[in-house]
């Protein structure tokens, strides 16, 4: 490959790390044709994009780019895959679905999601659990809701309880 086809190829690779909140590292080969397209299917269901990288290649890419990736520097023997993602549970847990019972490919090397790095396969139950941004806002809602929806309780129930004592007096005359 000519210097420049490499040069460009890296730079689509970091344009691509900048696009993504988070990426992981798999071991896809191995799988046959028919579970690979499936799992291309998975991803582009997902909104993951999976690209198969050379290493050297994504190697220089992450040295271009903003941040410490050197923990994910060792994971890149063999072949490996990436997959972008802006939600950073979203790759494991397509990683844990698509697997059959004993399947060990897709296989998780690494992954770089919120600016923490996770090695190697025993990982992936850890970043499955991660709630996603907005699983998490959903949550802090859901706790500003649950007071303010007991004072308006407390206010309507009082006021039926007002509305009750006036009408008994009002007919009591």
């Amino acid at each position: 490959m000519k210097k420049e086809d490499k040069a460009i190829i890296i730079g689509k690779i970091a344009e691509t790390l900048k696009e993504y909140g988070c990426f992981y590292l798999v071991e896809t080969a191995g799988l046959n044709a028919e579970r690979t397209s499936d799992l291309r299917r998975a991803c582009a269901k997902a909104d993951i994009k999976l690209m198969v990288v050379k290493n050297t290649l994504l190697h220089k890419a992450l040295e271009g780019t903003e941040g410490n990736f050197e923990e994910i520097y060792g994971a890149l023997k063999g072949s490996t895959s990436v997959m972008f993602s802006n939600v950073g549970n979203a790759p494991a847990k397509l990683l844990k679905d698509f697997r059959k019972k004993d399947d060990v490919l897709p296989r998780l090397k690494a992954a770089y999601v919120e600016e923490t790095v996770y090695v190697g396969e025993d990982q992936l139950d850890t970043l499955a659990s991660i709630k996603s941004k907005n699983e998490l806002i959903a949550d802090v809602v859901a706790l500003l809701q649950s007071p303010a929806k007991n004072v308006v309780s407390a206010l309507q129930s009082g006021g039926s309880k007002l509305h009750g004592i006036l009408e008994t007096l009002s007919k009591k005359d």
